[in-house]
This record gives C-alpha cells, sequence and structure tokens, in this order.
C-alpha cells in the first residue's frame, strides 16, 4: 500500500480537507476519496520518510500521546463525531510522525473500521494497554472517561520514570566529572611533569611513574581505547535487544543490592495501577492480568502474573494464586484479598499502587542520599591521587635544589 497527501472537498460541509489516504495507486485514492463523499482536487504520493534521522526526530514522546488523548476526550465528550474530533486533533499536533498517524486512523475510521481497529495497526505506538482500555469504552459507550484513564495512567508511568531517571542524573555527571579529570591530568599535566623529571635526570617516584605509564599508553593508544568502546556498546545492546539479553537485564534489576527493592516497588506499582485501571473500565479479569504483566516490563515479574492467570482460570482466587508466586511481594495479595471480600478489587489495586508509589519515592530519595557522599570519596580519591602523583615529585625537586 502507498501513501497519498490529498486535498479534497467535503460534500457534507463543503470544507477543504487535507489528509494521507492509503491506495495501491492514485486512481484507486481517488475512488476511495469519491466513495468517502469527497470531491478530490489533489492528489499526490507522499514522499519516504522512513530514514534514521526522520524517526528520530519525529520520535512520539509520553508528553505527546498524553496530550493527544487528553484533547480526543474532550472533543468526543462534547458530542463531535469521531472523524471530525480527529481531523480537529490532526491540525492542533505538532509531532510529525503523530500527524501522520493520526491521519491514517482517519481513513481507517471513515473506512468503516472501529477506532481500536484504527489504532490497533499501530502498535508501536499505542500499546495493549491503550488499545485495551478504547476496545472497553467503545463497547460500554464510555470512550470519553476510557480515554481519560488512559492518559492518566500514561502521565503516572511517566511520573515515575522520570523520578528514577532524575535520581540517577547526579551519579552520571559525577563519573562524567570524574573521568573529565583524568583525562585533564593524563593528557596534560602529567606529560610536563615527566619532561621536567628527564630534563633534571631525577628518577620519578613510585606512584607519579605509574600515572605517567599510565599517560604514555592513554596518548600513544587512546584511538584503540575508543575503538574497544565502541565495540563493547555496540555487543552490549544488541545482547540487550535478544531474548536472552533483555532476559539477563531483568534478573539484575530484581537482585543487584540497593537497587533492587527500588525496582521491585516500581513493578508492583506498575502491575496495581495498571489492574486498577483496567478493572475499573471493565475489561475482564483474566484480560487484565495478561495486560498488567506486560505492562510491569520484567519478564521475571510477567512469568510470575501469567502463572498467577492461569491458576485464576482454573477457579482459583487472584490473591490465593499471588500469593505462591516468587518475587510477588506479600502486600500485594494481601490488598488483593480485601477487595476479594468487599467487591472491590480495583479500589484495593489502586491503594496497593499509592502505598508503593510512596514507598519508591522514597527509596529514591535514600539512594540518591547514600550515593552523594561514595561518589564524592570517590572523586576525592581519584583527584587526590593525581593531584598527590603530581605534587610528591615537585616537593622532591625542591628539597633536591635546596640541598
Amino acid at each position: 500500500m502507498r501513501k497519498f497527501n490529498y486535498e479534497a472537498k467535503d460534500g457534507a460541509t463543503g470544507k477543504i480537507v487535507k489528509a494521507v489516504v492509503q491506495a495501491e495507486s492514485e486512481h484507486e485514492a481517488a475512488k476511495l476519496l469519491v466513495n468517502q463523499g469527497f470531491t478530490p482536487l489533489d492528489i499526490r504520493e507522499a514522499a519516504s520518510e522512513e530514514n534514521f534521522f526522520n524517526k528520530l526526530s519525529g520520535r512520539i514522546t509520553t508528553k505527546d500521546k498524553v496530550v493527544f488523548t487528553r484533547q480526543l476526550s474532550t472533543l468526543i465528550a462534547a458530542g463531535l463525531p469521531l472523524a471530525q474530533s480527529m481531523r480537529t486533533l490532526v491540525e492542533q499536533t505538532n509531532n510529525r510522525r503523530l500527524r501522520g498517524i493520526v491521519q491514517e486512523i482517519i481513513v481507517s475510521i471513515e473506512s468503516g473500521h472501529s477506532l481500536y481497529d484504527s489504532f490497533s495497526k499501530h502498535p508501536d505506538v499505542f500499546d495493549k494497554l491503550f488499545l485495551s482500555l478504547v476496545q472497553a469504552g467503545e463497547a460500554s459507550g464510555t470512550l470519553d472517561d476510557a480515554l481519560q484513564r488512559v492518559a492518566a495512567q500514561q502521565e503516572k508511568d511517566a511520573a515515575i520514570t522520570n523520578r528514577i531517571r532524575g535520581a540517577m542524573t547526579y551519579p552520571v555527571i559525577v563519573m562524567v566529572v570524574i573521568f573529565g579529570v583524568m583525562g585533564f591530568m593524563l593528557f596534560t599535566v602529567v606529560p610536563q611533569v615527566e619532561r621536567l623529571y628527564k630534563d633534571l635526570h631525577q628518577t620519578l617516584p613510585l606512584i607519579t611513574q605509574i600515572i605517567v605509564s599510565a599517560s604514555q599508553i592513554a596518548q600513544k593508544f587512546w584511538w584503540a581505547f575508543i575503538l574497544v568502546l565502541i565495540v563493547i556498546i555496540y555487543l552490549g545492546y544488541q545482547y540487550m535487544q535478544t531474548d536472552a539479553g533483555k532476559r539477563t537485564t531483568d534478573i539484575l534489576k530484581l537482585n543487584i543490592p540497593v537497587f533492587k527493592g527500588l525496582f521491585e516497588r516500581l513493578y508492583m506499582a506498575r502491575f496495581n495501577r495498571t489492574g486498577q485501571t483496567l478493572l475499573d473500565s471493565g475489561v475482564s479479569m483474566l484480560d487484565m492480568l495478561a495486560i498488567a504483566g506486560q505492562a510491569v516490563n520484567n519478564s521475571v515479574i510477567s512469568e510470575s502474573i501469567d502463572k498467577a492467570a492461569d491458576k485464576v482460570k482454573g477457579g482459583k482466587d487472584l490473591s490465593a494464586a499471588l500469593s505462591v508466586e516468587d518475587h510477588i511481594p506479600s502486600l500485594v495479595p494481601q490488598m488483593i484479598s480485601i477487595g476479594e471480600k468487599s467487591g472491590r478489587i480495583d479500589e484495593m489495586m489502586g491503594k496497593t499502587a499509592k502505598i508503593y508509589e510512596d514507598e519508591l519515592d522514597e527509596e529514591i530519595a535514600t539512594i540518591s542520599t547514600a550515593i552523594e557522599p561514595v561518589l564524592m570519596v570517590v572523586l576525592a580519591i581519584v583527584a587526590g591521587g593525581m593531584i598527590a602523583a603530581i605534587l610528591i615529585p615537585i616537593y622532591s625537586l625542591i628539597n633536591t635544589m635546596q640541598v
């Protein structure tokens, strides 16, 4: 299927419409537009935008999706027809890639497909949680409420992720400073000290000789270090894209010291918040478990949830099924058990998510507080060692000259 940019007159409103249509040829595109009640004025094949830089510049952020979802919900709640609401959003969407996708969705809707079917053609943009809530909203006639829930869920996920990234920013900056200090010393200061001692025919102290040797190696083979670093990063990235690499990463996250508690709280907050949103929208228990298991974004946790889902399918209560699974803290089945007795599992999952989100904030603050002094000590040792290696020979020279 090829894409065509078109300009046509809407037979119902008389307005000029500009959008994109998918068809086998220009003739088929014109025929499709006529069948939809449009009078084609101009049809041209769209240029391909599938290069690396266009994909990078056209990245759809969480903020883009949240704004789009909330605006669509507002327009639908105001009583506008779905296709007209989508056309309004095309004009208000700044992201070029998202605008193109919305135009394709309009064509799909006008061809008789449901909003769920139209969204599902773009799984790289709209995940299973989004699609399930849209499907439930269409079935129940509460599409505007479902879209609001989607936006709220996206915002909560983004807020948690941003807090974790924010906590990691300071350590990264300190490590960059440490390597920057080492590089500056090795490439500028240390060679001057070496030349000074060589001119005076003096023997360098051991610590300085070690630093000088490191400086000589770095200056001679800097390109090799960079090449090796690039190869390691590339191979590591490729491995991380494989199932085995993702599995290894997921296991490490649940077992790495200091951070394992943080990741456990993150996954439980996601599971319970997603579960609450889905159940509150009328999604069945089994579908909720399937979607929430994927939303957790950790294969180990997902396996535990899938095992629990199999037991629920066999007639077991969700709380009992989760209580025997690894990596599921006891608080989760206990809270769900209360929800099962009161008939409000969604409400209890929401409260559980709030508990873990609050604990996650405290964990992030604790880790940030603990990391800062450790990094400062490392920085002091590295910088102090480099400075000592330079000052010791200088003081030795001064003492020799005085004698």
